[in-house]
């Protein structure tokens, strides 16, 4: 149990944890504090949390555990606000997208307090934003990455760990380096792909009439573009090293399909879009599997 819990953004994915962690069980209070007193307000009204801080000071006294769940570009601003009144039994954790920038800020900020501070991601979210797109279920059978740090104790990593398991989420661990190269690829490229396909769409003088007949597919490629532009921003710039790389692979594959629809080559086509196919249905049993329940106790 824990005694207080402050989140710092009550939206999508501060809101769900707060959620989360209440209907568990696992927090006594849930203190929330945010730039936006509006948010605030909702996520007060909704019962999110059970009371807005006016300030740092209030709202980190006696804070057993600090949620920072607002664009990584602002985690370092965050963290020094807090720090005058960080406690020596507090432990703050980040749900940001990107890691290496995010530990960079905490050092900068935190200094020789870093220990208190464990980076964490969790692997889930909706294109809704804000402290109505919170559920409570947001995190169950999902990933969380924990990429601790040198300095922090075990018992603050196993803190942070416990309380996102209350949440129903499964924890994996990786370095900061790890997590930025792989999520480069399966969730960074993706979003800037998104975001690229609906903005050239969008600009094309016909856009009216090729929205009025785009369907499932275009829906379901460009559901992540429906996202925050202020959070995705943010990550591609703090990942801009490891999401180039991975672009540049992109325009290679994309360079390579673009010659066999000039050579008519339909055996390469079909050969990369059969691949591929493979490839997601082993993905998509292997998503279903972890995530499935598990089986209920039997009774004897």
């Amino acid at each position: 149990m824990l005694n207080k819990v402050l989140i710092v953004g009550a939206g999508l994915i501060g809101g769900s944890f707060a959620l989360a962690l209440k209907a568990a069980g696992a927090a006594a209070k849930v203190t929330g504090l945010g730039r936006s007193p509006a948010s605030m307000a909702r996520a007060l009204e909704l019962g999110i949390i059970d009371e807005v801080a006016a300030t740092p000071a209030d709202a980190m006294r006696g804070a057993d555990l600090v949620l920072i769940a607002a664009p990584v570009g602002q985690t370092g601003a965050i963290l020094a606000s807090l720090l005058p009144y960080l406690e020596a039994g507090t432990i703050i954790t980040d749900a940001g997208s990107t890691k290496g920038d995010v530990v960079a800020a905490a050092r900068a900020a935190l200094g020789e307090r870093v220990a208190q501070f464990v980076p964490g991601h969790p692997i889930a979210g909706r294109e809704t934003n804000g402290p109505d797109a919170a559920i409570v279920d947001l995190y169950r059978g999902k990933k969380t990455v924990l990429t601790p740090l040198p300095e922090n104790p075990p018992a603050a990593v196993e803190r942070v760990a416990a309380a996102w398991q209350a949440c129903g989420a499964i924890v994996h661990r990786l370095s900061a380096q790890e997590h930025d190269t792989v999520f480069a690829s399966v969730s960074h490229l993706p979003h800037l792909l998104a975001y690229a396909l609906v903005d050239d769409v969008a600009h094309k003088p016909h856009s009216a009439l090729l929205f009025q007949y785009a369907a499932s597919g275009f829906r379901d490629f460009t559901r992540i573009a429906g996202s925050s532009p202020e959070m995705w921003r943010d990550i591609s710039l703090a990942n801009q090293t490891a999401l180039l790389a991975e672009l540049d692979d992109y325009l290679a594959q994309l360079t390579r399909m673009r010659t066999m629809l000039i050579e008519r080559d339909g055996a390469s086509l079909e050969a990369v879009y059969a691949n591929a196919r493979r490839a997601r249905c082993r993905w998509i049993e292997a998503i279903e599997t972890a995530e499935a329940p598990a089986p209920a106790a039997s009774e004897e």
